[in-house]
């Protein structure tokens, strides 16, 4: 059984037994007036405890309109930047807002080039920051979006270099581009060091706002065709508002029913969409919107249609961006097929994230565990100065080369002898029905071969486990702003393994009593308390060389 579902440029095809659970709850859906209360905005579809945020964060349906006049601004202002040479953007920031830039420049790059450069940095590793800071800074401007330790440090980071590289305290001041709300302390604090001022709108979050200032400006200062993003998404919205042949709430149904359905795993593997960095996008919307009270979907990013994780198990719903109805070849089976343009793709998820937190009685704009692990942080740095408190460092259960392993309890790695088995014990502590996520505190650039790992330990999971588990795989501290909020607040039957790594050379964070490595191992040790506390299954990998470690723990599974 085969159900397609198009609109606005946007395909949804549904196949197999999934096509029954979800009309069941698209007639549901239908019957409440869904579709016309969420195109009106009503803040009352997610219950009375959740209408006060809702009212507040319900301006990401009109984006695709209200964005226009920032793009025009935005367009002039990259003119701009580029005849003063300055064809080198960085964004600092977190959250939806830096993988929906990351996903626009990289589409873009991919389909017709950019006359610019789009560096996203949402983290704290020394390492990568240094990485960037060793680039032409003459060339550079810094965009800031919003607060929070990574943007905060970031700027304070970049102030001093701008500075070091020879550059006038009045040139380095325009070198920033801050976006915030307009009464935000972030704003204040622009206005007054001469920062170039963009506000950000006040009911728009980050993870709903793809299509905002808080995404939109890096991207479009970097060349990205921001208006051709905005019409894809217009071409959507006249549906949004229908209850049938809208591919909105059918995907919408289907997120729910799975859901509810006991397949709670979401697998979403790229099959020639073209939309390179999308899939991390939709990893941080529905991990985050739905991922709360004991509920929700995990998001599983695979690296294709063949991918280790990707095969069919009886908690899996399988997702393939890219792929048309009638087209052959690997994957064809999986639950359910999406292929539509970017900016359209961003709003039929958004909404489609919301129309499932209603089924599921979650409030899709809460993050109500996303601040524990903020709050043990800096708890941490408070403590200790800026520094990991010294209770953390016991003796690790096992050294093997260039690696530690760390385990909250003694015999939690049942007395492995090698790297291998206590890999091996690590996925046995996947509890049944549950999953392995692996979260990688490293250089996204340099230490790259991290994220090979998601695949080898899918492969050992099927091997040493009676019913393989999926594993995910995050940078760190990126993924405590995308789906952090559902490993703490969905169900709890999920398994970590945390790698850090020594720092071999530290950035000092100018008025502030700690680094970047300081504060980059205060987030990791901060957030892997909250997760044994509770009660998860939680191990560290610590690198006392990164290469040589990385190389090591690839050798132990292969």
């Amino acid at each position: 059984m085969t159900s397609v579902v198009t609109a606005g440029g946007i395909s949804v095809t549904i196949r197999g037994p999934v096509v029954d659970a979800s009309e069941t709850v698209l007639e549901r859906l239908v019957t409440d007036g869904v579709p016309g209360s969420l195109a009106s905005r009503s803040p009352k579809l997610w219950g009375p405890d959740a209408a006060p945020l809702a009212a507040r964060r319900l301006g990401w349906l009109d984006l695709p309109r209200t964005s226009r006049s920032l793009a025009e601004r935005l367009a002039a202002r990259a003119a701009e930047a580029r005849e003063r040479g300055l064809d080198r953007v960085v964004l600092a920031t977190a959250g939806g807002a830096a993988l929906a830039a990351e996903a626009m420049y990289r589409s873009a790059s991919r389909s017709a080039g950019t006359p610019a450069e789009l560096v996203v940095l949402d983290t704290t590793d020394p390492h990568e920051v240094s990485g960037v800071l060793a680039g032409d800074l003459h060339r550079t401007v810094v965009v800031v979006a919003d607060g929070g330790a990574e943007a905060e440090s970031l700027r304070r980071v970049f102030g001093r270099a701008f500075a070091e590289a020879g550059l006038d305290e009045a040139e380095s001041a325009r070198r920033f581009v801050v976006v915030a709300e307009e009464d935000s302390a972030l704003a204040r604090d622009a206005r007054e060091a001469g920062h170039l001022f963009v506000p950000a709108e006040p009911d728009v979050d980050g993870r709903f706002g793809a299509l905002g200032a808080r995404a939109l400006v890096a991207a479009a200062l970097a060349g990205v065709g921001v208006e051709a993003l905005l019409d894809d998404a217009s071409r959507l919205t006249a549906a949004l508002r229908q209850p049938y042949d809208n591919p909105a709430l059918a995907l919408g149904a289907v997120l729910a029913a799975s859901a509810a359905g006991g397949r709670d795993k979401l697998v979403i593997a790229d099959h020639g969409s073209g939309l390179d960095g999308f899939a991390a996008w939709a990893e941080q919307l529905v991990g985050g919107a739905l991922g709360k009270d004991g509920k929700g979907l995990l998001p599983v990013v695979v690296e294709g249609v063949d991918a280790p994780g990707f095969e069919l198990t009886p908690d899996l719903r399988r997702v393939i961006l890219g792929r048309r109805p009638d087209e052959p070849g690997p994957g064809r089976e999986a639950g359910v097929s999406v292929a539509g343009p970017l900016g359209a793709q961003f709003l039929l998820w958004e909404y489609a994230a919301a129309v499932a937190a209603r089924v599921l009685s979650v409030d899709p704009f809460d993050e109500p565990d996303v601040a524990q692990s903020e709050a043990s942080t800096a708890a941490l740095l408070r403590s200790e100065e800026g520094t990991a408190p010294t209770v953390v460092r016991r003796p690790p259960e096992l050294v093997s080369g260039a690696v530690e392993v760390h385990a909250a309890a003694e015999g939690a790695l049942r007395n492995a002898q090698t790297l291998t088995e206590a890999l091996e014990a690590v996925l046995e502590s996947v509890p049944e029905g549950g999953y392995l996520a692996v979260l990688a505190y490293l250089d996204r650039a340099g230490d790259a071969a991290a994220a090979r790992l998601r695949p080898l330990l899918a492969e050992r999971a099927a091997k040493v486990r009676r019913h393989p588990a999926p594993v995910t795989f995050g940078w760190g501290p990126r993924y405590l702003h995308t789906v952090g909020q559902y490993h703490k607040g969905g169900p709890g039957n999920g398994a970590f393994l945390q790698i850090t790594g020594d720092v071999a050379r530290d950035v000092a964070v100018p008025g502030r009593p700690y680094s970047l490595g300081e504060l980059q191992l205060a987030q990791a040790y901060g957030d892997l308390r909250v997760v044994r506390s509770l009660g998860r299954p939680a191990f560290r990998v610590h690198l006392r060389d990164r290469a040589e470690g990385l190389a090591q723990l690839t050798g132990a599974l292969t």
